[in-house]
């Protein structure tokens, strides 16, 4: 029994530890994004945008049911989750290493072996025995901190795997909105077709009367069938986006998309996104769950050195056990039966080949690594948010301007038509009218998705999508700390 106190006691001491200490690396970016027009305030909004539920901000009821059912059926988002749970049983497994390991043994043993002093020949005798004890094997007194080092570091990329997880949830969401309102635009842009198409062939029919009147030539009524066969032709081409753009919808949301869908919102109808918060600054990045991942693999890394540096060291490992050895089993827990084993092993690595330096070097490496990456990290977060709010201060104007283009165009197609009515203007004067026309319609539903695609971009880079609503978040039972790294420099 005093060997189990004396283990005790072993177990309690404090390790020292060969940890080098970590310090976060100043930001690589601009302590503030670009100044940009006043128009970058995109929004009186006062909450973050990573405190900004999914619901609240974006308002179209089919695409809020859309990327509910994505959360729960698409498979990347599954396959991010099921490695969360295979890196938290990977830490499980380093943290049990810290703690001794007892297990309950018992035997029994019989033989038949030659009586005392007696010939081969003679008489044999039958023994038996039966033992029952507890013990621990090859448990490692971590003095330098070598366990200690390797269970932090696989909690730390437990902790990691989970902000990956996070960070792979609000690309979903941010894909799903992109491939929704991509879809939206193929199918508004086919219907304009076709209602372009219809009012061409009124055209056609128009010119084919005129012909067989002899009020016009055979120019003009190839110039509306090329006008026509031009219309029918991007039909197509809008049918076949439509039809991939659902392909990619359906493949992000992970299931058959219904006919039953709440209504949607028209692409030209506002508010579709609820505005963000204006007066940016770089260090906001660090609320981003990607950010966090590269972080927490830097912790990692850095434990990784702290055991590759206690690995120089000697091992020390005890094995014991106590129980009780009979030859009968009804005597068997008589305290005169009472067996102990005391087996203490200490290792001291003498040569290696330079494998240990080796290890140690390459630790060293991959904090660097880690380093470069944390930093790499933060630059595209600082870019993408950039790119958004460029954007924010640019996609409003441009818009107004073309809607000004297409109110401009539709006067013209209508000034063409009277005047190619009375006879002033030839058709192809009408014809190049009506395609401007066209064309700028279709520009204008591509800004309007552009800008709504660059509003989710920006909700994106300023790391929304982790909660349904502002109070209520998807899995508020999921660890979501960050190891702090300290402001000291490693010695």
């Amino acid at each position: 029994m005093r060997v189990f106190v004396l283990l005790s006691l072993v177990c309690s001491l404090s390790a020292c530890s060969l940890t080098p200490t970590l310090h976060r690396p100043d930001l690589p970016v601009p302590a503030s994004f670009p100044s940009l027009a006043p128009t970058v305030a995109v929004g009186e909004a006062t909450e973050p945008a990573s405190e900004r539920g999914w619901r609240t901000m974006f308002a179209d009821p089919q695409l809020q049911h859309l990327i509910a059912l994505a959360l729960l059926n698409n498979r990347d988002l599954r396959l991010a989750t099921l490695n969360v749970q295979a890196a938290q049983a990977m830490s499980g497994i380093q943290q049990a290493a810290r703690l001794p390991s007892f297990s309950l043994d018992t035997n029994h043993s019989r033989e038949r072996v030659l009586a005392a002093n007696e010939s081969a020949d003679a008489r044999r005798q039958t023994q038996q025995q039966t033992g029952v004890s507890i013990g621990v094997s090859a448990f490692e007194l971590d003095l330098f901190g070598r366990v200690k080092a390797l269970s932090e570091a696989a909690l730390a990329r437990y902790l990691a795997s989970e902000q990956g997880r996070d960070a792979a949830q609000i690309t979903l969401i941010g894909a799903v909105a992109e491939a929704y309102y991509a879809q939206q635009l193929a199918q508004e842009q086919r219907q304009l077709a076709e209602h372009t198409l219809t009012d061409w062939q009124q055209s056609l029919n128009l010119a084919r009367l005129l012909q067989k009147a002899k009020q016009n030539n055979g120019l003009d009524v190839a110039q509306a069938e090329s006008q026509v066969a031009t219309a029918e032709a991007d039909i197509q081409a809008r049918q076949r986006a439509l039809i991939q753009a659902n392909n990619a919808l359906q493949l992000l949301v992970g299931d058959t998309l219904s006919n039953d869908l709440p209504p949607r919102l028209a692409l030209q109808q506002p508010p579709l996104i609820a505005p963000l918060p204006s007066g940016l600054g770089s260090d906001l990045l660090l609320t981003r769950p990607d950010l966090r991942q590269a972080e927490l693999a830097l912790t990692a890394a850095n434990a990784d050195i702290g055991a590759a540096r206690a690995a120089f060291f000697p091992q020390i490992s005890l094995t014991a056990s106590f129980g009780y050895a009979s030859s009968s089993l009804g005597n068997l827990f008589d305290p005169a039966r009472q067996v102990w084993r005391f087996a203490p092993q200490l290792s001291q690595p003498l040569f290696q080949g330079g494998r240990l330096r080796a290890e140690l070097r390459l630790a060293k490496v991959r904090k660097s690594e880690a380093v470069a990456q944390y930093e790499r990290t933060i630059q595209i977060a600082f870019r993408e948010v950039a790119d958004a709010l460029a954007g924010t201060a640019t996609l409003d104007k441009q818009l107004q301007a073309q809607s000004r283009a297409v109110a401009s165009a539709q006067r013209r197609v209508t000034l063409s038509a009277l005047r190619y009515q009375a006879g002033l203007d030839g058709r192809l004067e009408l014809l190049d009218a009506q395609r401007q026309l066209y064309t700028a319609q279709q520009a204008e539903l591509e800004l309007r998705r552009d800008e709504i695609i660059n509003s989710v971009a920006l909700y994106k880079a300023l790391g929304g999508g982790l909660h349904e609503r502002n109070t209520l978040p998807l899995a508020a039972n999921r660890v979501t700390g960050v190891i702090p790294l300290t402001d000291h420099r490693e010695p």
